[in-house]
């Protein structure tokens, strides 16, 4: 035990208040947003590391300018939000192009630990965790400022897969898009009302969804996240040093139908689908079953062909009993790109919200990725999915959105300039 408590500190004397008086309040302050590893029982002891390592995590900032805007290829923060606005009726373009001015300067302080130029709590920015804002254009953005014509072709409303999806209006598309993202839930929700209140009498909040991944430091850095169905879920996501970003994830401003949108250069689309998971059902059947849905093991995400994660699947492999060891109609088999214009840069986060309507449970995943071209990369892999995914007896869409992410832009401009520069 000696040894032991030399390295930290036991769960009984945290219990006991022992923290304040050994460490001092810094370190204590650090230990309220410490995630328990370690912390099993009366024997078990912190590691100071990890508690010092937190307050390391409040102070890390991501540059705010740049030739893309961050949160895309960001690695994903802990937490999330994702929220819509709708332009009012008889709004002109110089309002919006205000929203937008007043957005940057706001992102650009809150995202480096300063409060927002109209912020009454500034404390709450000064420990940004990695806060990243990014800003979106939905297909009605373009009407609204009275300029159609600069709409990218593949910015509208995904075509209709009606074997899946039940859409619902409060969840899907939108003119203007926040996405909030931080290691610290309480700097998201800060920073998402600074934002939303600079768009009052110009737009008006569609809707906010909000999720999460594991705790900052409860997995090893790289290590492929699982959703709600315990799922390791991104393990094919483009690496930059496989794939070049600028082809796969930026636009050069082109689309696939030969439109040139030079404004979007440096600019990508983001899909996002809020699929809702059937955990009540989902739970009623075997692991086994389970792994034949989705076509890979649980425990490490290994394709059923594979003993690793990253192990090559072998479509073509037979079992004894002469069928395919990865189904055809498994989730990875439907899902798997077929060609290099289908890989997409996938950010998703889970959601669990109160349960509505009688549900037990109202679970699932915002499923966000971006790319260049939606109609080239996402559609073609999405319209295999509704056809014929074994997954989609747990999983419903009842949220869709695509969006436009405009370029980075340098200090002293703002999101959306060199749209309205030409």
């Amino acid at each position: 035990m000696a040894d032991r408590a030399s390295r930290g500190l036991s769960r009984r004397s945290v219990l006991a208040g022992g923290v304040a008086a050994v460490v001092g309040g810094g370190a204590a302050g650090a230990l309220a947003g410490y995630s328990g590893r370690g912390v099993v029982d009366d024997d078990e002891v912190v590691d100071w590391q990890t508690v010092a390592d937190s307050q390391v995590v409040g102070s890390a900032t991501v540059p705010f300018y740049g030739p893309h805007q961050a949160g895309i290829t960001t690695l994903p923060q802990s937490n999330a939000a994702f929220v819509a606005f709708d332009i009012v009726e008889g709004a002109t373009r110089a309002e919006i192009q205000g929203v937008l001015r007043a957005w940057t300067q706001d992102a650009a302080r809150l995202t480096q630990g300063y409060g927002g130029l109209a912020d009454l709590e500034p404390e709450l920015a000064v420990d940004p965790a990695r806060l990243t804002v990014t800003i979106g254009l939905g297909p009605g953005f373009f009407q609204a400022v009275g300029m159609p014509d600069a709409r990218p072709s593949w910015l509208e409303q995904l075509p209709a897969f009606p074997q899946i999806d039940k859409l619902e209006d409060r969840w899907s598309e939108g003119d203007l898009l926040l996405q909030i993202c931080a290691d610290d839930p309480l700097t998201v929700s800060h920073a998402a009302r600074i934002l939303a209140s600079g768009v009052r009498g110009v737009a008006r909040q569609k809707w906010a969804q909000r999720g999460f991944r594991r705790a900052v430091g409860t997995d090893p850095t790289g290590q492929t996240q699982r959703n709600l169905f315990g799922q390791i879920d991104g393990t094919v996501n483009p690496r930059e040093d496989e794939v070049d970003f600028d082809q796969v994830v930026f636009s050069d401003g082109s689309s696939s139908d030969g439109q040139v949108q030079r404004w979007m250069r440096g600019g990508s689309a983001l899909v996002l689908r809020r699929i809702r998971m059937t955990m009540d059902t989902w739970e009623g059947i075997d692991r086994k079953s389970r792994e034949l849905t989705i076509g890979r093991t649980l425990d490490t995400g290994a394709p059923l062909t594979g003993t690793a994660e990253h192990d090559p699947a072998d479509f073509d492999a037979i079992d004894d009993a002469g069928l395919p060891v990865i189904p055809a109609e498994s989730h990875m088999a439907r899902a798997r790109q077929l060609n290099r214009g289908e890989a997409m840069l996938r950010r998703p986060y889970s959601y669990d919200d109160p349960p509505e309507g009688g549900e037990i449970s109202n679970t699932g995943l915002l499923f966000a990725a971006y790319m260049a071209d939606p109609v080239r990369t996402y559609i073609p892999v999405q319209q295999r999915l509704a056809e014929k995914d074994a997954l989609n007896t747990w999983t419903v869409p009842i949220g869709s959105a695509v969006f436009a992410i405009p370029p980075g832009v340098s200090e002293g401009g703002y999101v959306g300039q060199q749209l309205f520069e030409g």
